[in-house]
Parts: structure tokens; sequence; C-alpha cells
């Protein structure tokens, strides 16, 4: 089916000048800020997108259009960022990189001018959020790749510590910028992205140069295609799988959920099948042979599963609970909830590039063991926790959590790049790409899941209890205590007040006295700590045993110390590089600014 030609090196990264490995390192790293910034940012902007929009995201038939414009950016870079990686290694990494940051420009354009309203404005920013997800998915792929081939092997895991940060650090500061930018105009928060955007096509068209080896192939298509529709299979059965059917809280139990779910296992079997056939699969299942790879990429599954859907569960702890307790009006919460988990990328931003550049010189796989077993400690830490807890225990707990990330994030991404083949840096990549936000995927569904099944054994008793004695006739308490759970979850992650969103009909007739009570910051917060207690013991739970498998694989990989190349031991540090390319950028000579060591 497929025919190879040979290998092309368009250019070396040496003859682009000593100082290009940190022009790619800039570059990519932007690339991959304004992606994470745009995954996250939508995450707190729902409330006003939604009301600017004139759209109640709550009611059944458009509880839809809210999962897709929280998921389907994620869903599509799960689903691409394999295939772009192997067009990056058959055309040239680097010029699908300029790609993808023209397309998420362009995308951030159109969603920026939204001008429907109604159902037609959510279609048109889920479509442009799937758009933008493309234009993510080839930034994605080819970013690690490109940094492969333009960093040695002794330097890689400084290199991909700090674009692991800008990764990390992207997805809160989205929180950050959408609780700011979306009270004051929800457009400006697509906006944003778009001088960056522009800035960071033109640099890199100009700058960035394919300097990895070229593998010519026919496109797989029967693996893409196969690929992609058993992906998307799976990951919309996740994503309808936590939305209410008939009289059930969630929809595992709907026959179309597990139509999706086990014909996508099927056409995903059938995939392995063609894989194995083809000359030059999009899959090279080959690469699992190799130890650091296969152990590596499956501690990065189940880290990704134990930490994805975290966000999303303090989020829901913040604004539904524990803001409102200490006097936080619900309207306020989103940006107050991305505040108060700051502590978080502090610890990342701190550990990873540390553990990255020691990871250099001492082996990987100290590092990535120590941090998912550092990270599965504050999630027990986060069990013993009270709901209505202390803000500066929880605050060292995120901090702690951070830094678990950041000492296996960076060391087990440049452990996997270095263990692949020049040819296969890409299709690595993705591959590596796709397990981490597959998993996101499937971790926001499982944790939702978990919540749910722990929140519905006793919210509905807990709610009728609360209601009545609040002053409800018990019809009225009856019917609302029976509403899907899942609307109540939603309610507190978009920063609405849930009784007052929830309540409808059944607050009218009630004395005034009774509705501010109902609605106040007390009432429900107090009413679901006790349920939420027990789905945070649930989803916790999980995400522990996630983590100590995942750092139970990191002890099968190799060292991950890179080999001593002939002639490391008089290459420049890193701080003498970076000292250089200062220099060299203030046009003053290098000497002025660092001792060069005497040459004897």
């Amino acid at each position: 089916m497929t025919t190879l030609t040979t290998g092309e090196h368009p250019a070396d990264s040496a003859d682009l000048g000593p100082h290009y490995k940190w022009i790619a390192l800039s570059n990519t790293t932007l690339g991959m800020l304004i992606a994470t910034i745009n995954s996250s940012i939508v995450l707190i902007a729902l409330p006003d997108i939604f009301k600017g929009i004139g759209l109640n995201p709550l009611e059944s038939g458009n509880t839809s259009y809210l999962l897709w414009m929280m998921m389907g950016f994620l869903v599509v870079t799960a689903v691409l960022v394999v295939s772009f990686g192997r067009l990056g290694d058959m055309f040239g990494r680097a010029r699908m990189y300029n790609m993808g940051f023209a397309i998420f420009t362009v995308s951030s354009v159109f969603l920026a001018i939204t001008w429907f309203d109604g159902a037609e404005a959510a279609i048109w920013l889920i479509a442009w959020r799937v758009v933008q997800g493309v234009g993510g998915a080839f930034l994605m792929a080819n970013s690690s790749a490109i940094l492969t081939d333009a960093f040695p092997s002794h330097q890689r895991g400084l290199a991909m510590g700090i674009n692991g940060v800008a990764a990390i650090a992207g997805s809160f500061l989205g929180l950050l910028v959408g609780g700011v930018l979306a009270p004051i105009q929800w457009h400006y928060i697509f906006l944003v992205s778009v001088p960056f955007g522009v800035v960071g096509t033109v640099w890199a068209y100009l700058k960035l140069r394919d300097t990895g080896v070229r593998k010519r192939a026919k496109m797989d298509w029967w693996g893409n295609v196969t690929f992609a529709v058993g992906l998307v299979a799976i990951l919309v059965g996740i994503t309808y799988g936590i939305q209410p059917y008939g009289s059930s809280d969630m929809g595992w139990s709907n026959p179309w959920v597990l139509t999706a779910m086990i014909g996508g296992l099927a056409v995903l079997g059938a995939f392995v099948y063609i894989e194995t056939k083809v000359e030059s699969p999009l899959f090279e299942l080959s690469l699992f042979r190799n130890r650091s790879f296969a152990f590596g990429n499956a501690a990065n599954l189940m880290g990704s599963i134990g930490r994805g859907g975290l966000q999303f569960i303090l989020i829901i702890w913040l604004q539904g609970i524990w803001l409102p307790q200490h006097g936080y009006d619900y309207s306020r919460t989103p940006l107050w909830a991305g505040i108060y988990m700051l502590p978080m990328t502090v610890g990342f931003l701190l550990s990873a590039p540390l553990s990255g550049a020691l990871s250099d010189r001492l082996g990987a796989k100290r590092f990535t063991t120590s941090g998912l077993f550092i990270t599965a400690a504050t999630f027990a830490a986060l069990i013993a926790l009270p709901v209505d807890f202390d803000y500066w225990v929880f605050a060292l707990i995120l901090l702690v959590n951070g830094i678990g990330m950041g000492l296996f994030s960076s060391p087990n991404r440049a452990l996997v790049m270095n263990s692949l083949p020049i040819t296969s840096r890409g299709s690595g990549a993705g591959m590596m790409t796709t397990f981490q936000n597959a998993a996101q995927v499937l971790s926001i569904g499982l944790f939702f899941s978990l919540m749910i099944a722990g929140l519905s054994a006793h919210l509905p008793s807990a709610m009728f209890d609360g209601l009545t004695t609040g002053g409800m006739a018990e019809g009225s308490a009856q019917t609302m205590s029976q509403l899907p759970t899942v609307a109540i979850l939603f309610a507190a992650f978009l920063g609405y007040n849930p009784i007052q969103q929830v309540g409808g009909d059944a607050l009218q007739g009630l004395s005034q006295s009774s509705i501010d009570h109902l609605t106040g910051l007390e009432f429900f917060p107090h009413l679901i700590s006790d349920p939420f207690s027990d789905g945070l013991t649930a989803a916790f739970t999980f995400a522990l045993i996630c983590c100590v498998l995942g750092a139970i694989f990191s002890l099968f990989t190799d060292s991950g110390r890179p080999e001593k190349a002939a002639g490391d031991s008089d290459r420049e540090s890193v701080g003498e590089e970076l000292a250089a390319v200062a220099a060299s950028a203030s046009g003053e000579a290098p000497s002025e600014l660092i001792d060069e060591p005497v040459r004897r």
C-alpha cells in the first residue's frame, strides 16, 4: 500500500547558527501557550458566552451545546495529533507547525466576530472551536518534534520543561484571562489570541526551519479513517454518557452511548490490525517495542487520566461550595476560582524546568516516578480535607500537586522523545499527545460519572429535607429533589446560583424571606457538602490509583540519561549559551557578559 522514498535532511540545526534552538524553543513555547490558554479560557467564560448569545445551557435541549463548547477542542486535538505528526515527518515539521499557527489565528478571528444569537450562535462557536482545535493539533503534534530536532539530547529535558511550563501555565492563565475579560465582553476572550497568533505565525514562517529527516510516504488513509472514527466514537460516547438518560442520572445505559463505545472499540481494533499490515503506518506500533516509549506513554496516560478531571472538580468545589460559603456571590466565583487555584500553577512553574534540566544530567526515571507518587499523595490529602477547608492547607496541597506534576511532566516528555528514531519524531510526539488529550476527555467523563454517582446516593434526600425545612411545599420539593444531578453540578460549574437556576416555578408563592434563604449563599453549599464529600472521595481515590499505576509504569522505563557525545565536556553550559544569546540580541560581545574559561 505504501512506498517509501529516501529520507531527506532539509537542513542541519548547526548550519542555522548556535542560537537557532532558542528561537525554536521561544516560538513553540508561544504556540503551546496560546493553544492551552484557549483550551481553558472558555471554561470560565461559559456563563457570559451563553448569556451573551441568549441561550440557557441548563435546559435539556441545550446541554449538548454546553458539553461540546467545553470538550470539542479536546476531542478534535486528541483525534488529529497523530495524523498531523505523521504529516510533519513526511512534509516537514516546521511547515505543518506554521500551518497550525495560521489556522489557529484565523479561527480566533471568526470566533471573536460571532454575530448570531441562540442555537445558531452556539453552533457557529462550536464549529469554529473545532477548526481552532485543528490548528491546535498542528501546533501540539509538531512542537515537541521541532524541539527534539533543534536541541541536543543533553538539553532536551530543559527544553521540554520550558515548553511544558507553557502548556500547563496556559491552562491556568486561561482561567484568569477568561474570568477578567468575559464579564467585560465575552468576544474579547477570543480576540485576545489574535495579535499573538499573527506575531507567532509570521515569526514561525520567517524563522523556523525543518532540521529533521523527512520520510516520504503515501498517506495511510485506512489507518487515518479507522483511527479517527474509532476514537471520535469513544470520546463522543463518553461526552454523552455523563448526560441524563430517561430516569437515570447518567447516560451509560443509553443504547446510542453503548453503540458508540462498543463500536468505537471495534473500529480501533480494526485500526490496530491495519497498522500491522501497511508499510508506513499512521501508528508505528514497532515503537512500542522500545521500553522507554511504551512505559513512558503508559505512565503519561495514567497520569493524564488521574489529573485531567482535577481542574473541573476543583472549579465545582470552589464555585459551588467553598467560595459562596465565604461570602463570594455566585457571579464572582469563576474569576476567584481561577485565582485560588494559582498555587498549582506556581508549583508546576517551579519544578518543571528544574526537573527537566536535572533529568538531562541525572536521568528521568527518579523524577517521573517520584513526581507521580507525590501527586498521588496530594490526592490522598484532598480526600482527607473537609469540604469547608482552611485555604492555606488547600493552597499547600495544590502547590505540592503542581510540583509533583512538574517533576513528572518534563522528564517524561524528554524520555519518550529521546527514545524515538529521528524519522519518527513527529509521529511519536503525536501519539504521546493523543494519549494525553484523549486521557483528559476520558478523565472528565470518569470524574463527572464518579461525582454524579457519589452525589446521587444522598443528594435527593438531602435536598428534599432542606427545601421542605426552608418552607417549600412537599410536592415542589420532591420535584426539585429529582432533578438530574448533572444539572446541579453544571449550574455550580458555570457560576450560577443552583437553587435559583433550577428552582423555577417551585420558588413562586414562597415568602420573600424563604426565597432569600433558599437562594442565599449559605443554603446550597451547606445542603450539598456531605453528598459532595462522597463524590470527591470516589473521584480522588480513582485519581490516586491512576497516579500510583503511572509511577509503577515509570519504574520500567530506562534511566532516561542521555549518552554523552564526544566533545560534550567542551560545550557551553545553558547559562553561558543564554548569556551569549542576550549579548547577541543587544549587540555586545559575549565576553562582556560571561567569563569564558581559559583554553589550554
